[in-house]
């Protein structure tokens, strides 16, 4: 990266100024140091050949390889090159995080480092979120080179995560080859393993214009992939706990209490019944069951406390929402 230094005082306090940059390539890794010159060198061409200037932060994400090492010998060649060392592993999603906090380019572009993504593709990304207006272009590897172990439960996941999302346009939520919009990146939080979802993020942050890129998936070169079976099930929890906190993160009570309140009335209703029979069995005097001998008030008496429990959850969630510092923080596009 290109930076403009100057002193402002004696003390050496040091400011940079970072200069106007058209695209940062943001790349997480983890033990990848195979695999990050020929990536390097790869993405310098593409983006040198396209007149673009450019910054590639490498975020290693507590490699126990020489990773760190190779990012060192990169940087010191190519200026270009800006490298972040977690102390462990953090996961994906933090290591996207740290990147877009640091990039300054007005497109940034995600990919992997394991050279499946290919960094030919990043030209077509930038012109279509600079000319055509995507706040956010998602890749598609519609030809991939995965195991069906693999290839099935993708499909199952894209599946769900569209009728939930309603981001229908998209094929390959998880696909790690991306271009945002500066603004996209700058205003939302990835946390968890929330990668995954960087689309509905955006979305619920406000960044509606949403497309989809066909990209060409290549074959691993080095090492083995990261990842294993248990992302398919710690990826349906997050994506509820992005609907959840997309759709009622302000408004706790109108979740729980609604379904609170919709117990609560369902249970009291069973029990009056219950009980209303019970007198009219006395008044006409016809052989009656003790209301609590019927299984039938017991299922009453808990959807009563349930729906009372999650009405005073709905309440304490509403509390503790008005006491956060970003109760009223809201994504303004435009002012005039």
């Amino acid at each position: 990266m290109k930076l403009a230094r100057f002193y402002l005082s004696a003390d050496a306090l040091l400011v940079f100024i970072p200069l106007k940059m058209d695209v940062s390539v943001v790349i997480p890794l983890y033990n990848e140091a195979e695999s990050l010159p020929e990536l390097v060198a790869w993405n310098s061409r593409v983006l040198e050949s396209n007149s673009l200037s450019f910054e590639i932060i490498l975020i290693d994400d507590g490699s126990s390889d020489n990773s760190w090492d190779v990012i060192e010998n990169l940087s010191f060649t190519n200026k270009s090159i800006r490298g972040i060392k977690f102390r462990r592993n953090y996961g994906k999603s933090a290591a996207l995080n740290v990147g877009f906090e640091a990039a300054q380019g007005d497109v940034i572009i995600t990919m992997d480092a394991d050279l499946q993504d290919s960094p030919d593709e990043i030209p077509e990304l930038y012109r279509r979120i600079k000319t055509e207006g995507f706040d956010l272009v998602s890749g598609w590897k519609q030809k991939r080179y995965d195991p069906p172990s693999k290839t099935i439960p993708t499909k199952l996941f894209n599946w769900v995560t569209r009728k939930m999302s309603g981001i229908n346009n998209l094929h390959d939520f998880n696909c790690g080859l991306k271009a945002y919009k500066r603004e996209v990146v700058k205003s939302i939080e990835v946390y968890g393993e929330m990668h995954r979802y960087i689309p509905v993020i955006a979305k619920w942050a406000g960044f509606k214009k949403i497309g989809e890129q066909v990209v060409e998936h290549r074959p691993r070169k080095y090492g083995k992939t990261k990842f294993g079976m248990n992302r398919f099930v710690n990826g349906f929890l997050d994506l509820l706990s992005i609907f959840f906190v997309g759709k009622f993160g302000k408004k706790p009570m109108h979740f729980f209490g609604s379904l609170g309140v919709l117990s609560f009335v369902a249970g009291l209703s069973i029990a009056v019944w219950l009980i209303v029979e019970k007198l009219v069995d006395i008044a006409n005097h016809v052989k009656y069951r003790n209301v609590t001998d019927q299984p039938l008030f017991f299922i009453a008496l808990v959807a009563i406390i349930v729906g009372f429990q999650l009405f005073l959850t709905g309440f304490m969630a509403e509390l503790i929402s008005r006491n956060s510092t970003e109760r009223n923080t809201y994504q303004i596009e435009k002012h005039l």
